[in-house]
């Protein structure tokens, strides 16, 4: 089964880390895609939450927001869609992503069409 690990961190924070310690998260990344590698189906860092747009339809007319959609703690920083073979072992796969050390790893089952 698929399922999609959406990666949450909290950007002011990530935002204050010198380069080495960014560097030092893309580094653990490597090292985890390595070794996930038989699992992973897809994933990509996306860019701050600064450059997202959000976009409604009511009553016919679209509107449009800049920035996403929801004031939190935690932004979507990018996600990973793996095959797993249940929740168990997607939830393993999960506590391993050097994001859930400071962040937070929602899982989502896809759901086939």
């Amino acid at each position: 089964m698929q399922y999609l690990l959406l990666i949450y961190q909290p950007e002011a924070e990530v935002n204050t880390w010198s380069d080495q310690e960014k560097g030092a998260l893309f580094q653990k990344y490597m090292a985890f895609n390595q070794e996930q590698k038989n699992h992973l189906r897809g994933g990509n860092p996306l860019k701050p939450s600064s450059t997202a747009t959000t976009v409604r339809v009511r009553s016919g007319k679209t509107l449009t927001t800049d920035g996403p959609f929801a004031e939190t703690r935690e932004q979507l920083a990018g996600y990973y869609l793996v095959e797993a073979q249940d929740l168990d072992a997607a939830m393993t796969i999960a506590a391993q992503m050097p994001s859930a050390t400071f962040g937070s790893i929602e899982i989502r089952p896809v759901q086939a069409m």
